[in-house]
């Protein structure tokens, strides 16, 4: 079991551990201390969910329906989109940029804003709930359970050190030109994300 824990945890970090919208939004939050607890709790949990959908066996049911997956693919592209802009937008906006001194998002903004990230994205779905879950078919009784176990905490260890870990980069983020890097890189992430799942999702011949 502690075999299948190892490579769950190792799996899992190999899923997430990449430069995305939802890593992005999170490492912006952790920069700015806002709401970094509750937002980590949030994927942390979400991928929990999602991964024990996968484990559990319906894995296959996600990728069943085109239609669904092709709706949920349109509209995440849409909010990527509209993201990608507001980044853009404050990158040009210096008064925008101070991570300490301002309003701030309201914690109903920022949920918002990560549950959207979360679930609004068909390659949550793919691979955390039908690739994960195919992986965990390979393990049997408390061998699957335990590569379950092991992928939640490689998603809740990664969230919260990312979160916490980027006050840690604070010292760059003082000057407002760093700020403007990291939004601009941002709504690239954003565009390119929107981009992919749009030509994704038209391409001809396309499969569920």
């Amino acid at each position: 079991m502690a075999s299948a824990s190892l490579s769950g945890f190792l799996f899992g970090l190999s899923l997430i551990v990449a430069i995305g919208a939802q890593n992005a939004f999170i490492l912006r939050q952790g920069l700015l201390r806002e709401h970094v607890f509750v937002l980590c709790m949030i994927c942390a949990l979400s991928d929990a969910a999602l991964i024990a959908v996968g484990v559990g066996g319906f894995g296959s049911l996600v990728a069943a329906s085109e239609t669904a997956t092709r709706l949920v693919a349109w509209a995440g592209a849409a909010f990527l989109f509209a993201y990608g802009a507001i980044a853009l937008r404050r990158a040009w906006r210096p008064a925008a940029m101070q991570a300490e001194g301002g309003a701030g998002t309201s914690l109903a903004k920022a949920v918002a804003t990560c549950l959207s990230f979360t679930f609004l994205n068909p390659h949550v779905y793919l691979d955390t709930v039908v690739l994960l879950g195919g992986v965990s078919a390979g393990h049997e009784g408390l061998a699957r359970l335990g590569f379950a176990a092991g992928a939640v905490v490689a998603s809740f260890a990664w969230f919260f050190a990312l979160g916490y870990g980027a006050r840690l980069l604070q010292p760059v983020f003082a000057r407002p030109a760093a700020w403007r890097v990291l939004d601009i890189a941002i709504a690239a992430v954003m565009f390119a994300l929107a981009l992919s799942l749009v030509v994704e999702h038209t391409a001809p011949g396309r499969s569920p």
